[in-house]
């Protein structure tokens, strides 16, 4: 990685390269600024077309103006992480400033103005850097500078492609800052712009806008649908990729399988839409194994859990539990098997009108009654479920909404979720387990760090539902003869 030539003071970045000599910019001769300042190919883009999602975005900015009349809401796109030292983390755009612009740039702000009177609606505006400054040394000798970062365009350009007015962010705070009347801001994205509203806005009433934000994302319009699908579908063919190098992964580790799921992410998408969950064998019991980092066996299970997520940002989750050598032992089938029936009762409970937690109480009834059956906790089920034992080897609920996030609309009240009604268009996860830890002496040595998970991406229709993530196999059987025809081997 290449070093910048950076300012020696923090404050510097708008100071003319002309001050050169006032010791701003050791190292840089007044010839070499001055050939930096010219020579210049006009790029600005013309004739540029709406992004897809605009419509969409502009829809959602008019549900949450009607929903806060007069009032100032601001929403930020969040900032660059430092990752180390003078390293970044790769920016990804918070998840309401995306659902109400189609925008993934970072340091963005929307800001809905309030009209005259609440019959005028709101005014919308982002906020944003504009090109840089070739006069001044910003292009070039501000560490964020586009020839350090690259182009980002121009406010007519964002203005063009997101159907918004733009305006310079670095205006942003001191605006704020003497704003009078009623104002709201998304919280935890963007330091700054809370500062400059510090003494304007309460946790409350901001915590309002939030929730809302997040409760409007339950039900998906037909983009959002389309794009779940592209992730989806690209998430097929990483497992099918995976499948085709489990020799390589047995030959190293978990990290194989994770790099080349990766690899069909970034490709197809704009990255995982969250850490890889590649755990062979006993790792399999871990629910959130992102180490990645053990080792792949002939005759072990391997649990991927990952999802791609799309140039838009909306994200699969699908998880299937494989053979490594692609034939499950007759105890791995018994347990495989049982997730599989569960997970049917599942999906079967999953269309309009039923209660969200049907299908979760669907799948664990059926997991209780197997273990009822194998004898690993006493009956009857009944009791068993009034207790919540069975939690000891099922842990997890068995499903979550699912969008531009994993665990999508988190902030919703619980009577619009959990404990809510499935309508169409909701889009949601169904993905029961059982896991027998490595060291838990109530069960068999025999089950002993055996996990299994089976997840797939329910959309919500007028007659029922749809598998969005159909395209992978389920069945124990049909999950064999897919891993034989990928290999070679039928």
């Amino acid at each position: 990685m290449t070093d910048e030539l950076t300012p020696e003071t923090p404050d510097e970045d708008e100071q003319p390269i002309k001050q050169r000599k006032n010791g701003l910019y050791p190292g840089v001769s007044d010839e070499l600024a001055e050939n930096m300042r010219s020579g210049w190919a006009d790029t600005e883009l013309h004739d540029l077309r709406p992004i897809e999602q605009a419509p969409n975005a502009a829809r959602r900015r008019a549900a949450l103006s009607a929903r806060f009349p007069g009032e100032r809401l601001v929403i930020p796109a969040g900032n660059i992480k430092i990752r180390s030292n003078d390293t970044e983390y790769n920016f990804r755009a918070a998840t309401e400033y995306v659902y109400l612009t189609g925008d993934q740039t970072d340091g963005n702000v929307l800001v809905l103005e309030p009209g005259k009177d609440a019959a005028d609606g709101h005014e919308a505006t982002i906020y944003r850097l504009p090109r840089s400054n070739r006069e001044n040394g910003e292009f070039w000798l501000n560490g964020m500078g586009e020839l350090w970062v690259g182009r980002r365009h121009s406010l007519a350009e964002a203005q063009a492609l997101l159907g918004v007015p733009c305006k310079d962010v670095r205006d942003l705070t001191g605006t704020l800052a003497e704003a009078t009347g009623p104002v709201r801001v998304v919280r935890g994205h963007d330091a700054a712009i809370e500062a400059a509203l510090n003494d304007k806005v309460t946790a409350e009433r901001d915590e309002e806008l939030r929730v809302y934000l997040s409760e409007a994302r339950v039900i998906k319009d037909e983009f959002e649908i389309g794009e779940l699908q592209k992730a989806v579908d690209s998430t097929v063919r990483g497992f099918e990729d995976v499948v085709k190098v489990l020799d390589k992964a047995e030959a190293t580790s978990e990290r194989y399988i994770e790099g080349t799921f990766f690899l069909r992410a970034r490709v197809e998408g704009s990255d995982i839409g969250y850490g890889s969950i590649c755990a062979a064998g006993p790792n399999a019991t871990t629910l959130h194994w992102v180490r990645n980092n053990g080792p792949v066996r002939s005759g072990d299970l391997l649990l991927l859990d990952a999802g791609v997520e799309t140039h838009t940002l909306y994200t699969a989750d699908v998880t299937r539990t494989l053979p490594i050598n692609g034939r499950y032992t007759d105890l791995q089938r018994k347990i495989y098997d049982a997730v599989y029936e569960a997970q049917e009762a599942g999906i079967a409970a999953v269309k309009p009108g039923a209660a969200y937690r049907d299908f979760h109480d669907a799948a664990q009834r059926v997991l209780t009654e197997k273990l009822v059956e194998w004898g690993l906790v006493e009956g009857p089920v009944e009791r068993v479920l009034e207790l919540g034992l069975q939690r000891r080897w099922t842990l997890h609920g068995t499903g979550h909404m699912l969008g531009l996030d994993v665990h999508d609309c988190a902030a919703a009240r619980t009577e619009t979720y959990v404990n809510g009604t499935l309508e169409p268009g909701m889009v949601l996860t169904v993905e029961p387990g059982l896991y027998f830890q490595a060291d838990d002496l109530t069960v068999p040595e025999e089950y002993r760090g055996i996990g299994v998970r089976i997840e797939d991406d329910l959309l919500v229709t007028e007659d029922g539902n749809r598998n969005l993530s159909d395209g992978l196999p389920r069945r124990s059987d049909e999950v064999e003869a897919w891993m034989a025809e990928l290999l070679g081997k039928k």
